[in-house]
């Protein structure tokens, strides 16, 4: 059992390869990951506690220490994760959101409209089916779907198969939709370049304050779906006051998936990223 999010570890995780092997699947607890050393890195992590915390109470003490073991364990395979993305110039951002904001609506607009620009490979994160991935093979990119069975998040164990069997290639940009969740996606580290947030404005605008780690975590949000703004009692100057509040320097962009809204703007977001670092 998972004691950072409550989900097992032992769930049935399954990888499936559609960019041309149809139909292939693997379990994920058998792999091995994309990079036989260590890459050291400044992120912080969810285990690394930099202030005194109090004691804990009596029958705590082994939850804490199983905690600590399984954001350890993570951590160490999201620097392998990052040092092999970084070497073969892959560029990944994690997207994570509540179900039904509209990642991968996102993530196909974005496709066609960048994929003469970039290659663009994505790897899909869900409970259950293959609906989102056959959505974006529809497009064109290669995709793998990680099926988590009952976890509620990816982890840098289940991106290192999703990397093997996915191969991106040199120069890729990886968009990682995570699973829908506000909670433990914000924990897992998978070594990726950055996270980023997507909040519809068919959802509360109190959502920051209410998942602040998520938000923390992120450096990015995109409000989606502002299209609908005129119909939804959804307050967007102060969902972005709110998040802001929880984190200070978090960029904001304001789209619509659907009707192009904004787009430039998260295109040269994605530009910027891709382009090489000092």
């Amino acid at each position: 059992m998972c004691t950072t999010c409550g989900c097992s570890d032992a769930a049935h995780t399954t990888i499936t390869d559609l960019t041309g092997a149809e139909g292939s699947h693997h379990d994920h607890h058998d792999h091995h990951h994309p990079h036989p050393h260590d890459h050291p890195h400044d992120h912080d992590h969810p285990h690394d506690h930099t202030h005194a915390e109090p004691a804990p109470a009596p029958g705590q003490t082994r939850t804490i220490q199983l905690e600590e073991q399984i954001l350890a364990k993570n951590d160490l395979l999201a620097a392998r994760n990052r040092g092999w993305l970084e070497a073969r110039g892959v560029l990944a951002v994690n997207l994570m959101s509540s179900p039904g904001a509209g990642k991968t609506t996102l993530l196909e607009r974005t496709i066609r409209d960048l994929g003469g620009e970039v290659p663009i490979a994505v790897v899909e994160g869900d409970q259950e089916t293959l609906l989102d991935a056959e959505r974006i093979r529809s497009t064109g990119a290669p995709v793998v779907q990680i099926n988590t069975g009952a976890g509620c998040h990816l982890d840098a164990e289940m991106l290192a198969g999703g990397l093997r069997t996915l191969d991106p290639a040199p120069g890729t940009l990886l968009l990682i939709e995570n699973v829908g969740n506000l909670v433990c996606p914000a924990l897992f580290d998978l070594g990726e370049r950055g996270k980023i947030v997507i909040i519809s404005v068919t959802e509360g605008a109190d959502k920051p304050l209410k998942y602040p780690h998520m938000f923390r975590a992120a450096e990015l949000m995109i409000v989606n779906k502002v299209d609908l703004a005129p119909y939804v009692d959804f307050d967007i100057d102060q969902c972005i006051a709110y998040a802001r509040q929880i984190n200070p320097k978090l960029d904001v962009l304001r789209v619509s998936a659907t009707r192009g809204d904004g787009l430039d703007a998260w295109y040269g977001w994605l530009r910027d990223q891709l382009s090489p670092r000092p």
